[in-house]
């Protein structure tokens, strides 16, 4: 807390003043992360393009992550305490992608998908913020391969 405090220049006891824990600082810290990623995967779409949307949204994040590298580790903080409003801005995230993959594998399928897509991305991404991928070549288009395989499985799904 005093190292927040003093990166904005004000002392510790007035940020108690407005965030009574460290808890409750990093929850208003994942609403408003939350909230920026979904404007982020928002502005994504591509009308008509599921597939097109899709990929232009996994870009988006990796950006988001890149330039906010601690912002998109707080979501995915295990020491973090959830809450329910908390649950809801995370929910809220995935709403940009949902038309998508409605799209892409069917309305009952949508939720599995995402389920699908989302650990990849968040594993490649947490490894390149890590300096996990250390034996070079071209993480872009690794990247790339990756969704547009994962995009093309989900395309085969069917309707149960």
């Amino acid at each position: 807390m005093n190292d927040v405090a003093a990166s904005v220049g004000i002392r510790a006891p007035s940020l108690y003043g407005r965030f009574k824990d460290r808890a409750s600082l990093l929850g208003a810290v994942e609403l408003q992360v939350c909230a920026e990623l979904a404007g982020v995967l928002g502005k994504a779409v591509i009308a008509n393009d599921p597939e097109g949307t899709l990929m232009a949204q996994a870009k988006a994040v990796r950006r988001f992550a890149t330039r906010n590298p601690n912002s998109y580790s707080l979501l995915f903080d295990v020491r973090s305490v959830p809450t329910e409003e908390g649950a809801s801005a995370r929910a809220a995230t995935l709403v940009p992608l949902m038309p998508s993959l409605a799209a892409l594998v069917g309305e009952r399928n949508a939720l599995a998908a995402a389920r699908v897509l989302t650990p990849f991305l968040h594993g490649f991404i947490s490894m390149e913020l890590a300096n996990a991928f250390r034996l070079g070549g071209g993480l872009n288009a690794a990247f790339e391969r990756g969704v547009s395989t994962i995009l093309r499985g989900l395309a085969r799904w069917t309707e149960d």
